[in-house]
C-alpha cells in the first residue's frame, strides 16, 4: 500500500509515548501515515529498530549518534523546542563515544533506512566538544558509504563546517533534518543531491518560506521530529506523526501549489531517498 504521508523523521521509541507508545502509532499508520522513528544514541537506535520490527509496513528506523550525545551535556526545553509548544521536559547527556563495529552491526538490519541522525551542533559549544562532534560526524559518513544507506543530518548553527565535512567525506546522499538555514546554505546543499526536510514549525514562524519557495518540489520532505516542535492547532500537546499533515499543507500554501501535487510528491521524494 502507498502511504498518504511520510513522517521522515520522528522519536515515537522515546520515553515521551511510554504510556501510548501502541495508540499513537496505530493513529498515523491509519490515517496512511508512514514513519521514521531516528535513532540519536546507541538504545534509541536500538528501540527505533524494535519498533519498526513490530509493523510488516509503513514503520522503519535510522540508527546514529546525535552531535549532542557525544559529550555530557544538559540540554534544557528551549533549546529542544518544547517552550510554548510542547510539554517536553529537559534532559542529561551521558555522552557516547561512536563505536562503528556495533553501529554497523544495527545499521545492516533490513528495516534501517539511514544513518544518522548525525552531524555538528553548536548551539552550546567548547573546543573540546566541536572535536567529538566532528570526529563522530565523519565516523558516521564513513559508516553510510559503507553499508550504501542515506544520511540523516542533523545541522544547528553549523551548516558551513557541516557542508566542508559532507562535501569532503560523503558518497551517499541524505537529508538535512530541520533546515532552517538560509537560501544559499541549502542551495549548497541541494547541489550535494541532499533533500531539505521541514518540521510543523512552518506552521507557525516565517523564516522558513524562503527557501521552501525555492526549493524544487523534487527536494523537499516533511517531517515532524516528534515529540518536539507540535504544529498548530495541536501547539502546547505532544507532537506525533499523524500531525505531520499539517506540514505538507503548510508547504503547498507556501509554494503556491495544490495539496494533492504536494502531498503526493512529498510521500514519492521520501519513498525515493530512504529506499521505503
Amino acid at each position: 500500500m502507498s502511504p498518504q504521508f511520510v513522517d521522515i523523521h520522528s522519536h515515537v521509541q522515546f520515553a515521551a509515548y511510554d504510556e501510548d507508545r501502541e495508540a499513537v502509532m496505530e493513529r498515523a499508520l491509519a490515517s496512511g501515515t508512514w514513519m521514521i522513528n531516528v535513532g540519536t544514541q546507541r538504545d534509541t537506535s536500538e528501540n527505533a529498530i524494535k519498533l519498526a520490527e513490530r509493523y510488516p509496513e509503513g514503520v522503519y528506523a535510522t540508527v546514529g549518534l546525535h552531535p549532542i550525545h557525544t559529550d555530557k551535556s544538559y540540554h534544557d526545553t528551549k533549546e529542544l523546542g518544547g517552550e510554548g509548544s510542547s510539554p517536553v521536559g529537559g534532559f542529561v547527556s551521558r555522552g557516547e563515544q561512536f563505536d562503528t563495529t556495533n553501529y554497523e552491526k544495527l545499521a545492516r538490519h533490513p528495516k534501517v533506512v539511514a544513518i544518522g541522525e548525525c552531524g555538528l551542533d553548536y548551539y552550546r559549544l567548547s573546543e573540546e566538544s566541536a572535536t567529538k562532534q566532528k570526529e563522530a560526524f565523519i565516523q558516521q559518513i564513513e559508516l553510510a558509504n559503507t553499508v550504501g544507506k542515506p544520511l540523516m543530518l542533523h545541522i544547528r548553527n553549523a551548516y558551513a563546517d557541516a557542508y566542508e565535512i559532507v562535501r569532503a567525506h560523503a558518497n551517499v546522499p541524505g537529508d538535512v533534518h530541520f533546515f532552517a538555514g538560509t537560501w544559499e546554505e541549502g542551495k549548497k546543499f541541494l547541489d550535494l543531491g541532499f533533500t531539505l526536510s521541514f518540521t510543523g514549525v512552518i506552521t507557525f514562524a516565517s523564516q522558513y518560506d524562503e527557501v521552501i519557495r525555492n526549493a524544487p518540489l523534487s527536494m523537499i520532505l516533511s517531517e515532524t521530529d516528534a515529540p518536539y516542535i507540535t504544529p498548530t492547532p495541536h501547539r502546547g500537546k505532544r507532537n506525533e506523526p499523524l500531525y505531520v499533515s499539517r506540514t505538507v499543507e503548510r508547504i503547498a500554501e507556501i509554494k503556491g501549489l495544490p495539496f494533492e501535487e504536494v502531498r503526493s510528491t512529498l510521500a514519492q521524494n521520501a519513498r525515493r531517498v530512504f529506499s521505503l
